[in-house]
């Protein structure tokens, strides 16, 4: 992950990519392979819409990016405990991904929070 954990594109770039890199050999079931595609699309999902949100115009839109993006990692949040419960892949793998998963929910909760109170 990101040596700077300020910066929120950076890690939202490096959660996809950690996601990406263990999924890089393909899954040797039905469920790994559909759970593992969906998975890399929600997480590399909320990092590409974060750059929406950075062009965005008005605090309206901005909100509702954010929005997009934490839908996105809430959907990554119930895919890797979906994994985890089904043993698909070892804790020490899906730990540190959740771990992260879990603090950016956090972070763009805050970030819309923040925006509405302006």
């Amino acid at each position: 992950m990101s040596e700077n954990k300020f910066d929120l594109s950076d890690r939202l770039e490096d959660f996809a990519a950690t996601i990406i890199l263990l999924y890089d050999k393909k899954p040797l079931s039905y469920a790994g392979d559909y759970l593992a595609k969906q998975l890399i699309r929600s997480s590399c999902s909320s990092a590409l819409n974060y750059g929406e949100v950075l062009g965005a115009g008005t605090d309206k839109d901005k909100i509702n990016k954010l929005r997009i993006c934490l839908k996105e990692l809430r959907e990554c949040h119930r895919n890797l405990n979906i994994q985890t419960k089904a043993k698909l892949f070892s804790n020490e793998n899906l730990t540190p991904l959740k771990d992260e998963n879990e603090q950016l929910i956090r972070i763009m909760v805050t970030r819309i929070k923040n925006i509405k109170q302006t």
